[in-house]
C-alpha cells in the first residue's frame, strides 16, 4: 500500500465522520473503549503485574487508575494486603510423643515484589508455599522440646516458628507479620500422666506446708515452754525468809476471822488452836 491509497482512505474516513452525527461518532469511540478496555484500576491493598502478550515486566502498579495498550498489556491484580492462614500440624516431640498443633500465621506478598512472586509462583502462593512450610516448621521446631517442654516453654517455642518461617518465606518475597500457636493436643496417656504428675507435686507441695506447719507449732511450744520453765526459775529466786513468814502471818489471820470463840477441848501438846500465836506470847 503506497502514500496514494493511505491518503485516499484517510480521506474516505474523514468523510465518512463527517457525514456521521456526533452522537454516533461518540457512541463509536465509547464502543471502541469499552471493547478494549485500555484502563484497568488496581484496588486499595492490590498491586497491578503487567504483562506484555504474556511476559512478566519489572513495572508494578500502584493503586489508582492506570493505561495499559490494549491487546498487547494485560494487568494482573495481586493481593497484598495482610492474610491470615491456620493450619493443622502432626509431628512428635523429642521424647517421641505424638503432638497435634493448630498454628495461626499473619503474612503479606511484598508489595514490590508482587511481579517476582507471580512469575515464580502465581496466585496459588498459599497451597504451594505457606502450607508447606508451616508443615515442616512445626514438624522441625517440635522436635527439639520434649512434650512436656513445648507445654512449659511455649512461647519460646512460638518464637522459634515464627522465626523459622519468616527466613523460609522470605525467600520467596513473602513476609511474616506474626504467628500463633493456637493450641497443642497430646495422646490420652500423656495426658493422664500429666495429670497425674501435677496431683504428685501438689500433694507433695500440701505436705511440705504441713511439715513446716508442724515444725513452727513445734517450735512455738518450746518456745512457750521455755518461757514457762524461766518464769518459774525467777519464780523460786524470788522466795526468801521474809516472803515465807508473810505468807504465814497471811495465814494465821485467816484462820483468826474462822475462829468462832470457842476454846478446844483438848489439852496437850497435840492441841495447837492457832498456828504460831504463842511466838509472841514467850516473847512477852
Amino acid at each position: 500500500m503506497d502514500e496514494r491509497e493511505i491518503y485516499r482512505m484517510k480521506e474516505t474516513l474523514r468523510s465518512v465522520t463527517k457525514k456521521m452525527p456526533l452522537a454516533v461518532v461518540v457512541g463509536i469511540i465509547i464502543a471502541v473503549i469499552l471493547f478494549f478496555r485500555p484502563f484497568v484500576q488496581i484496588g486499595a491493598g492490590e498491586r497491578g503485574v503487567v504483562l506484555n502478550f504474556g511476559a512478566v515486566q519489572d513495572t508494578v502498579l500502584g493503586e489508582g487508575l492506570h493505561f495499559r495498550i490494549p491487546i498487547m498489556q494485560t494487568v494482573i491484580p495481586v493481593d497484598v494486603k495482610v492474610q491470615k492462614s491456620e493450619s493443622e500440624a502432626a509431628a512428635a516431640s523429642s521424647d517421641l510423643q505424638d503432638v497435634s498443633s493448630t498454628v495461626a500465621l499473619n503474612y503479606h506478598i511484598i508489595p514490590d515484589k508482587a511481579n517476582i512472586v507471580y512469575q515464580s509462583i502465581g496466585l496459588a502462593f498459599k497451597e504451594r508455599i505457606i502450607d508447606p512450610a508451616v508443615q515442616e516448621v512445626v514438624k522441625a521446631v517440635t522436635a527439639k522440646y520434649t512434650a512436656e517442654e513445648l507445654i512449659t516453654k511455649r512461647p519460646a517455642v512460638s518464637d522459634a516458628m515464627k522465626a523459622a518461617l519468616t527466613d523460609r518465606l522470605l525467600a520467596n518475597n513473602i513476609s511474616v507479620d506474626a504467628f500463633s500457636i493456637v493450641g497443642f493436643s497430646f495422646s490420652k496417656g500423656f495426658m493422664e500422666a500429666i495429670e497425674a504428675k501435677q496431683t504428685a507435686e501438689q500433694l507433695a507441695l500440701k505436705a511440705k506446708r504441713d511439715l513446716e506447719r508442724i515444725k513452727i507449732e513445734a517450735d512455738q511450744k518450746v518456745a512457750a515452754a521455755k518461757a514457762e520453765a524461766e518464769a518459774l526459775r525467777l519464780q523460786r529466786a524470788n522466795i526468801s525468809a521474809d516472803l515465807i513468814e508473810l505468807r504465814r502471818i497471811e495465814a494465821n489471820l485467816k484462820a483468826i476471822e474462822k475462829w468462832n470463840g470457842i476454846m478446844p477441848q483438848v489439852t496437850g501438846a497435840g492441841a495447837v488452836p492457832f498456828i504460831g500465836l504463842g511466838g509472841s506470847e514467850k516473847t512477852k
